[in-house]
């Protein structure tokens, strides 16, 4: 295989434009018989009705029966037997769809199963909390096929089985257990890998997080994440400290102007890189230069 197949939120299924929707994993079959592995771009919470067989997602593995939810962030890898035979409904969304009512950015990041950081992907309910979820999913499902459907409830709705998952469990995976041998490559060492390429391929014209989340199919808060957990420092420092890097680079070893500089490192103004290089060396780009030259390093 290429490349991991990428499957995008159709949102004009019903017509007007609908970040949400919840689909009979029969539906989804003929796509995972063709590509058990895949990926997704939006989140996804699979609650298996009935069945039992190994899933993957991720560098998780497990074998999932009734009771079970899978979860799943945007750019994480699944792993299905392509003749699966697990009977389930799977809750998908796009976080625009909250995002366009709650006004708190980080709204996602009130539920630990969303995290990219979580213990695991899968999730256990009791019997009282599985038909509960059940009941919401199917009553979703009727609301998003009325004629007139109303975001506004199927925005609650989504809302209430968010909070019904905090009270689920994780399970631990079985990444050894026999028969369980679906194994997925993807895992946060080849996000990071990509996204580090990715910056050094397109640092110079491209400062902002969402570029680079975009060509990664992840969201920002998820590229954030993986790049805070595993270099330290948020996905926009990193950028910005390439740039600097670059920067020095040119002032130490070229000749070019501070506003040559700024022009190829697409600044909009040399006044504006002059700020941001202050900020970064506490000291300005000429005095960078002078200082530079004065003791032969940097």
């Amino acid at each position: 295989m290429k490349r991991i197949p990428l499957y995008k939120f159709f949102k004009h299924k019903y017509g007007p434009e609908l970040l949400v929707d919840v689909v009979n994993l029969n539906k989804m079959k003929p796509d995972i018989h063709r590509t058990p592995v895949y990926r997704e771009t939006f989140y996804s919470l699979l609650l298996i009705t009935s069945g039992s067989e190994a899933v993957a997602i991720n560098d998780h593995t497990a074998t999932v029966g009734r009771g079970y939810v899978l979860t799943s962030i945007p750019g994480e890898v699944w792993a299905m037997c392509a003749d699966s035979k697990l009977e389930a409904l799977n809750l998908i969304f796009e976080e625009d769809f909250l995002l366009d009512f709650f006004s708190d950015t980080h709204f996602l990041d009130h539920f630990s199963y969303l995290q990219a950081d979580r213990p695991s992907p899968f999730l256990i309910l009791d019997d009282k909390l599985n038909d509960r979820l059940l009941q919401l999913y199917l009553d979703m499902q009727r609301e998003i096929h009325r004629p007139e459907q109303d975001q506004h409830i199927l925005r609650a709705m989504l809302y209430e089985a968010l909070m019904l998952l905090n009270r689920a469990r994780f399970i631990e995976d079985n990444k050894k257990e026999e028969g369980a041998d679906i194994n997925v490559a993807v895992n946060h060492n080849q996000y990071i890998d990509s996204f580090r390429s990715l910056v050094e391929e397109h640092y110079k014209e491209e400062h902002g997080v969402s570029f680079y989340a975009d060509r990664l199919f992840i969201t920002t808060n998820y590229l954030n994440k993986l790049v805070r957990s595993s270099l330290g420092v948020s996905t926009k420092q990193y950028i910005l400290g390439r740039i600097m890097q670059e920067a020095c680079n040119l002032l130490h070893y070229t000749s070019l102007s501070v506003q040559d500089i700024a022009a190829q490192l697409h600044f909009e103004t040399a006044t504006y890189f002059t700020r941001i290089f202050y900020n970064y060396k506490k000291q300005t780009p000429l005095n960078y230069r002078n200082n530079a030259k004065a003791t032969g390093s940097r």
